[in-house]
Formats: C-alpha cells, sequence, structure tokens
C-alpha cells in the first residue's frame, strides 16, 4: 500500500511507490486520487507497470492526495471487483481504503452486516470495514473508523483517504507493517521502506501497533485507541516477503537473511564444495552459510525474470520445460560438486523436488538442501497465504520422509530459537513471543473467529513459492 498527501504529483508518486511494493501482490493494481471536489479511481487486474505507466491512466487521476494498492489475494477471488482501493460516497463524503492483511472475524461480520441489510459489492475481507463505518452513528468520521477498528479481529495495515485526512492504521500486535516517511515537507504511508527510498523520500518512523495516524492540513496528529499491548509483528515479512532492502521494525531486511543463513550453518554443517541459493529469496540466506562456513558461494540455479504467468502448459512435456524457462541449472558450477542447496522456507515442495532434480542433472554428485527457516507446520490466517494443513508437506511428512520426497541427500532447517537468535534476540520467549510466528509453532495471536465458525481455508496461491 501506499498513500500520499498534498502534493501536486500524488498519483505519480504513488504509482511509482506501488511499482516498488509490486512484490507484495501482482494479481492486480489500483489507485484512488482526490482533487479537493472528486475522488478518481483507476484499477486493473495485473501488475503496475502494465497500467499505471502510461500517461493517459495518470491523468485520470488528479488532485494532491491518492491512495494505491497492489493485490495479493488470501480472501475473496482476483476480480475486478475486489481490487482496492475500495471506495464508497458516505453521508460524510467519500471513503477509500486499502488493506494489507486478513480479518479473522471478516465471514461473521459479513454475515451480521448482510442480514442487518448491507449490500456487499465485493468477496474481499476489505469490504467489512468500509460498511462498519458506513453504520456508525459517530460524528466525526475518524471516530467512525476507530468504532470500526475496535469490532474487527485479525491482521491489518490500513491505508485510508477521506475529502480532507489520510489516515493510516495497525492491528494492537502490529502483525503487518506500515511506515511513515517524508517527502518535501508532505506525508507519506507506505507498507516498507524501499517505497520511499524510490522516491528519495526520508524515512520518519513505524506506524506503531494499536496506532492511527491522521494526516491533515493540520499536520500529524497520533490516535492511539487501543490498550498497549507488546508487538508481534509477522516474522515472514523478514523471512519471505519484505524486500532484501527494506528496513522493517530497524531491522534491515537483507542483513536478518544473512544472519539467518549464518545461523543455520551454525546449527547445520556439511562437508561440500559449493554453496547454491534457490534464487532470488535463498540468495542473501546462501551469503550468511557461506561465509560462515567457509564454503564457496556460486550462482548454481540462474532464474529467468522475463518468464509470465500466463505461460500455457497443455502437456506434461510442456509443463517441464516451463519449469525450466524460470530456473536452469548452471551446469559449469554445479557440474561433479557437492551441493548446499540453501532456500527460504518449504511450503508443498513441489518446486523443491524440481530444483534438487535439475542439480542432479546437472552432474551434482551430492545435493543437500538447507531451510533458513523452521518447518512451516500450520497454515497462514493473517495475510501470508499458505494452503491448508494437510497441504504442507511438513505437517503430514517427518524430516526423513520430506528428504525422499525431495530427492536430497540430506534435509535440515533453522530451529526456532535460531531464527529468533538471527533476529538478535537471545531465543524465543515462549511466554510472550517477539514475533507472530504461528507458522511454525501453532500460536495464533489472535482469535480465529472464522475458522472456529465456519472451518473455512484460504486459496492457495503460494504454488510457486512453494
Amino acid at each position: 500500500m501506499f498513500g500520499i498527501f498534498d502534493h501536486q504529483d500524488a498519483a505519480v508518486y504513488t504509482a511509482l511507490g506501488l511499482h516498488s511494493l509490486q512484490h507484495r501482490g501482482q494479481e492486480a493494481a489500483g489507485i484512488v486520487s482526490f482533487d479537493g471536489k472528486r475522488f478518481h479511481a483507476e484499477r486493473r487486474l495485473g501488475l503496475v507497470g502494465d497500467h499505471f505507466s502510461k500517461e493517459s491512466t495518470i491523468k485520470r487521476l488528479p488532485g494532491s492526495a491518492a491512495i494505491g494498492h497492489v493485490r495479493y489475494a488470501t480472501t475473496g477471488e482476483t476480480i475486478l471487483r475486489n481490487v482496492q482501493p475500495l471506495f464508497a460516497e458516505l453521508n460524510t463524503g467519500g471513503f477509500a481504503v486499502g488493506h494489507n492483511g486478513n480479518l479473522t472475524n471478516a465471514l461473521s461480520l459479513r454475515k451480521e452486516l448482510i442480514e442487518a441489510g448491507a449490500i456487499f459489492q465485493s468477496t474481499s475481507d476489505t469490504e467489512v470495514i468500509l460498511h462498519l463505518v458506513a453504520r456508525s452513528r459517530k460524528e466525526k468520521m475518524i471516530d467512525r473508523f476507530i468504532e470500526a477498528l475496535q469490532r474487527i479481529e485479525g491482521a491489518y495495515a490500513l491505508v485510508v483517504m477521506t475529502n480532507h485526512k489520510l489516515i493510516g492504521a495497525r492491528d494492537p500486535l502490529g502483525i503487518r507493517p506500515l511506515v511513515l516517511g517524508e517527502l518535501e515537507g508532505k506525508y507519506i504511508l507506505a507498507s516498507e521502506t524501499c517505497a520511499l527510498d524510490i522516491l528519495g523520500a526520508r524515512f520518519v518512523r513505524d506506524v506503531e501497533n494499536g496506532e492511527i495516524v491522521v494526516i491533515s492540513d493540520e499536520g500529524l496528529q497520533s490516535i492511539k485507541p487501543f490498550p498497549k499491548q507488546a508487538m508481534r509483528p509477522c516474522i515472514f515479512e523478514y523471512i519471505y516477503f519484505a524486500r532484501p532492502d527494506s528496513i522493517v521494525h530497524g531491522r534491515p531486511v537483507y542483513e536478518v537473511r544473512k544472519a539467518m543463513g549464518a545461523q543455520l550453518a551454525r546449527e547445520r554443517r556439511i562437508e561440500a564444495d559449493v554453496v547454491v541459493p534457490v534464487p532470488d529469496s535463498g540468495v542473501p540466506a546462501a551469503l550468511g552459510y557461506s561465509r560462515t562456513a567457509g564454503i564457496p558461494f556460486e550462482l548454481g540455479i540462474i532464474r529467468n525474470h522475463y518468464v509470465g504467468r500466463t505461460f500455457i502448459q497443455p502437456t506434461q512435456s510442456v509443463r517441464e520445460i516451463g519449469v525450466r524457462l524460470k530456473h536452469s541449472a548452471n551446469r559449469s558450477v554445479v557440474e561433479g560438486k557437492r551441493v548446499i542447496l540453501i532456500d527460504d522456507s518449504i511450503v508443498r515442495g513441489t518446486t523443491s523436488v524440481k530444483i534438487v532434480q535439475m542439480m542432479r542433472d546437472a552432474g551434482a554428485t551430492e545435493v543437500h538442501f538447507l531451510i533458513s527457516s523452521p518447518p512451516i507446520t500450520n497454515p497462514d490466517y493473517y495475510g501470508i497465504d499458505t494452503p491448508q494443513k494437510e497441504k504442507l508437506l511438513a505437517a503430514t511428512h517427518s524430516l526423513e520422509e520430506m528428504r525422499q520426497w525431495i530427492g536430497s541427500d540430506s534435509l535440515a532447517f533453522l530451529s526456532v530459537d535460531g531464527i529468533y537468535r538471527a533476529m538478535g534476540e537471545p531465543g524465543r520467549n515462549n511466554l510472550q513471543p517477539q514475533f507472530t510466528d504461528h507458522c511454525f509453532t501453532g500460536d495464533y495471536p489472535t482469535p480465529l473467529t472464522d475458522l472456529m465458525a465456519e472451518n473455512r481455508a484460504q486459496l492457495s496461491l503460494l504454488a510457486e513459492a512453494s
């Protein structure tokens, strides 16, 4: 998400900000701007650059305030009516909202609202927030917004634009990230610091957990309507989701990922000739492992960054070619070598099987597969879209069964305490965990109201990351 207030090039800067946040969602993109009288919206399926690099599109988004969103679908289908920011005209004025995260009581609230006469236009959980704001009887928009937040559960970072304000909010645990920046004296809200860097904007601070920041002509106001809680940011931001050049809660993501690899080397030393990352997410951890273990780092797998997501795969033989289109072995690096493959995680393991076999086909004498995070044994319900538990490889197989299925000579994961040490902590505080880490521990930090009521399952869109 991205938002900027009181800048003459609001839509242009929002589009640029979304470009740098493209890794957070590739399904769709949208921008809503406000010109002082009217709101203007452009929402499109596909990548930011496919639509918002066109001058004609930007000209349809006049105004000095704008917010934007890239969609990574965890609830609701990838259809145009689900593309954010969502917008509605309320009796207090226009209200546009972008949401990163997942509400764990959205279905329960949606049912209640529909029974009370609400008409939903999308299947996104974010629309629940819009309806709660619309139905509030409070006089001021900000009070309506606070009342809505007090009813929702789960993970959320929100960027909201009204006729007079730009508003940012994070859930009481701060599971999803949101930062405050400044450019030429104008405030910016963004999901990551890399969106500030692309504009040459200054990082001001993180929006705190449970905080609402209100940006208007009067300046910046901070509101903290919730009882204070210890922050528990999502640890997967550091492992996989955030861009390596971002700084999340004071920790450079690139350095943290290198530290994870270094910790993995301390926990699992293997005699080998070369350390090879699974690109691109495994690169920093592989560098850390290589340096600590004293084993040369090499790019033994080359990734083609230009393979589209719509490649047609009508037969098995063409599907196999499709795999090699995305990743290909660098034979001169791995042939005749004992190879350590480093990846950031295993979800289903389907890609891991293909990568290991690719190394063997390229002449590797041994293939050891090491993962710079603990085994994923539980699904996520906070905006990192993992499959149901029965489709998670580590939830249904022992370590040896996983090794056999993947086809590697050995398989090892970073320990839970090890990943905390890589984060600069002495280990996991089991009484008061420092991070949201339920994927590894099963310790969900909020109620899973909808799951208990409906036993619902999420979409499974992380196949490419498995």
